[in-house]
């Protein structure tokens, strides 16, 4: 059975996603050799962005305050 090297691992899908500077360096990472993994790291990366700024929003809103 051959490996599809072609796949983001799920360990790297949710850590690209609490930090988007990972995703954005794995998606420059693997563009051209793996572009199905560097898209996924990309839209886990993008995603995180507003999950990020609406998780600090929510923390300096109503919890810390």
């Amino acid at each position: 059975m051959k490996a599809n090297k072609d796949h983001l691992s799920r360990f790297w899908f949710i850590i690209s996603n609490a930090a988007p500077p990972v995703g954005f360096f794995l998606y420059f990472r693997y563009r051209e050799a793996c572009p199905n993994k560097a898209k996924s790291a990309l839209i886990s990366a993008i995603t995180g962005v507003p999950i990020a700024i609406l998780g600090g929003y929510i923390m300096n809103t109503f919890i810390l305050n």
